[in-house]
């Protein structure tokens, strides 16, 4: 498909800044074929049935925005340069967004914070650079709380320091194992609250993890969806989710994914026969219309971007028109887009 396919007008006031305060304040709008439902996150539960199978993505986000400046051999500071982390390539060595690029080359060595320093050894086209830390991921993974700052989207306007209070909001309450460099933004919205009242419908919640990359900002660059090349994402599925959500399918009960992260990987992991397997590995898979959902049966999931890959996936998930229509809704009611912002709850169209 053509990627302007996907393309409708957002303007800039509809990205959300901050999130709603209690969490599970946000707007969630219910999109069923031929209703739209305006509702609050907390009114959740009503959407559930006994037996529901919700699937969170227990990922943790790291706080891998760093600044520091390069190290010049000489007294003072040299040029200052922010990096973002993006994925270990191996124990030590991480690919990483450097800003600005021209600042530095192979061999230089840049200084973060007192013992925190990494060696430039590699450079790439448009900024991408590779970071050798000398020290042990676990001690790295230490400074990195210390001294980084929460990796927030582009479209999140923050000083260069960022602000404090997105240590906390940009990271859910499932958050349990480090790796992320970005949040899996659905699951922003859970509340104790909100958990005990999902398990008093009748639900039950199962975790996977998927730690996901910073490629999920990055815009598509071509101009047919075929051509575009998924980022990998490293991502895990214990065999007591597996079990869980198989037996889910089995009974005929429903597998909800909270999240577009937990709904890849869900699917990533199912063979054609509608199985769920352990899964630990990576995955670069990629929805587009045309794709036939094995697993997932409902999608909690917030509000994307125009030409995004998850606004293909939402696409798939409940047809291109609808969503857009959806979309339109949204817009005329003042829903927030995009990781701070408000929510749908999509059923899987039963005609795609």
């Amino acid at each position: 498909m053509r990627v302007s396919d996907f393309d409708f007008d957002l303007p800039p006031r509809f990205i959300a800044q901050h999130p709603a305060v209690p969490r599970d304040s946000a707007r969630l709008l219910a999109v069923a074929p031929e209703i739209l439902n305006d509702l609050l996150i907390r009114n959740l539960p009503g959407l559930l049935q006994p037996g529901d199978a919700l699937v969170v993505n227990d990922t943790r986000v790291i706080p891998v925005r760093l600044s520091g400046h390069k190290q010049t051999g000489g007294e003072g500071a040299g040029p200052r340069v922010q990096v973002t982390l993006l994925k270990a390539d191996t124990a030590g060595i991480w690919q990483a967004f450097a800003r600005p690029a021209k600042k530095i080359t192979p061999g230089d060595s840049v200084s973060f914070a007192p013992g925190l320093n990494a060696e430039v050894t590699a450079k790439g086209d448009g900024g991408e650079v590779s970071l050798a830390f000398k020290m042990p991921d676990a001690d790295l993974m230490v400074m990195l709380e210390r001294h980084g700052i929460m990796p927030l989207p582009p479209y999140i306007k923050r000083p260069d320091a960022g602000e404090p209070e997105d240590q906390n909001h940009y990271q859910t309450m499932f958050a349990d194992h480090p790796g992320a460099v970005a949040a899996p933004t659905a699951g922003l919205h859970f509340t104790p609250g909100l958990i005990q009242a999902v398990a008093a419908a009748g639900a039950k919640i199962h975790r996977l993890t998927l730690h996901v990359g910073a490629g999920t900002f990055l815009p598509v660059k071509v101009d047919d969806t075929s051509e575009h090349k998924m980022h990998s994402e490293w991502g895990e599925i214990s065999g007591a989710t597996a079990d869980a959500v198989n037996a889910a399918k089995g009974d005929g009960r429903r597998v909800i994914a909270v999240g577009t992260t937990a709904l890849r990987l869900l699917e990533a992991a199912a063979d054609d026969a509608g199985v769920v397997h352990p899964f630990s590995g990576e995955t670069d898979i990629f929805i587009t219309p045309g794709y036939r959902f094995k697993i997932v049966d409902a999608l909690l999931t917030n509000f994307h971007l125009p030409c995004s890959t998850l606004f293909m996936l939402v696409s798939a998930f409940s047809g291109l028109d609808r969503m857009k229509a959806a979309y339109e809704h949204a817009k005329a009611a003042d829903y927030r887009f995009y990781s701070y912002g408000d929510a749908c709850f999509l059923i899987k169209a039963a005609d795609l």
